[in-house]
C-alpha cells in the first residue's frame, strides 16, 4: 500500500492512542514518520515495533509547548529526510473540570498543550512546506469543540475551549496558505477508546449506549487514523478547511 509513498510526516503525541495509530498506518502506507512525544521510553518501544514491521520511523522527544524543541524537531526532520509533507498535530491533555472548578493553573496547562502546541507546530513546519511548494496540516480537535453535552463533550472548560481554538486556527491556516498549496483540515473525534480516557475505557460502550447510536458505541484510534490518512494523501489535494466528525452519530 503506497497512498503516502515517500511523504515525510511529523506526528505529535505518537507514543499511544490516536498518534500511535497514525504512525502505524502512515508507515504502512509508505510514509517516513517522525514520531514525537514526551513519553520517550514508550515512544521508543512502539517505534521499534513499527521498524521491525518494515516501517520507516524516527522517534524524537518533543514537549509541544516548547518553541525551542519544535525548532529542533523540524531541523532534525529536514536533516534526516530533506523536507516535510505532513504535520499531524495530535498531542493533547484533558482535565475534566467544569468552569467553577477549573483553576487558573489547570486552564493554562490545557491551553498550552492543546492550543499553543498546535500553533507552534504549524508556525515552525509551514515554512518548510512553503519551500517544498505544498503540504498538509491535520489538526486533531474534539467533539467538545462543537457541543457541550453528550458523548465526548469533554466536561472540561479548558479542554473544550482549547479544541474550539484548534478549529479556528485550522480555518485560519487553510484560508491564508491555500494559494501556496498548503492545506489544513481538522478532525473531531467523539468517544474514542484511547489511554486519555483512563479507567473509563472499561465502561465506555455501556455509558455511551444511549447517546452514540452506531455500534459498538465507541470508536477506535484507527478510525481517526484513516481520516488523517485521507487528508495526508493526494486524494484530498483539493480539500482544505474541511472538518470531519467521527463520533458514531452522537451529534446527528
Amino acid at each position: 500500500m503506497t497512498r503516502l509513498q515517500d511523504k515525510v510526516a511529523i506526528i505529535t503525541g505518537a507514543a499511544g492512542g490516536i498518534g500511535l495509530a497514525n504512525a502505524k498506518l502512515f508507515t504502512k502506507e509508505g510514509a517516513k514518520v517522525v514520531a514525537t512525544d514526551v513519553q520517550v521510553d514508550l515512544l521508543a518501544e512502539e517505534a521499534k515495533k513499527i521498524h521491525e514491521h518494515g516501517g520507516e520511523i524516527t522517534d524524537l522527544y518533543l514537549d509541544v509547548t516548547s518553541e525551542d524543541e519544535w525548532k529542533e524537531v523540524v531541523q532534525k526532520t529536514v536533516e534526516t529526510y530533506g523536507h516535510i509533507d505532513v504535520l499531524v498535530n495530535n498531542a493533547g491533555i484533558h482535565i475534566p473540570n467544569k468552569i467553577l472548578e477549573t483553576s487558573l493553573d489547570e486552564w493554562h496547562k490545557v491551553m498550552n498543550v492543546n492550543t499553543m502546541g498546535i500553533f507552534l507546530g504549524m508556525r515552525e513546519v509551514i515554512p518548510e512546506m512553503q519551500k517544498a511548494g505544498k503540504g498538509s496540516v491535520i489538526n486533531i480537535a474534539s467533539l467538545a469543540a462543537l457541543t457541550a453535552t453528550g458523548a465526548a463533550s469533554g466536561n472540561g472548560t479548558a479542554y473544550s475551549a482549547s479544541k474550539g481554538a484548534v478549529r479556528s486556527l485550522t480555518k485560519h491556516v487553510a484560508a491564508h496558505f491555500a494559494d501556496e498549496n498548503i492545506r489544513a483540515n481538522c478532525i473531531f473525534p467523539g468517544p474514542i477508546k484511547t489511554p486519555i480516557m483512563g479507567d473509563r475505557q472499561a465502561t465506555i460502550a455501556e455509558r455511551n449506549r444511549d447517546v452514540v447510536p452506531l455500534p459498538p458505541h465507541y470508536g477506535e484510534a484507527s478510525d481517526i487514523a484513516y481520516a488523517a490518512l485521507y487528508y495526508a494523501s493526494e486524494e484530498s489535494r483539493f480539500v482544505t478547511g474541511d472538518e470531519t466528525v467521527i463520533d458514531g452519530g452522537s451529534v446527528i
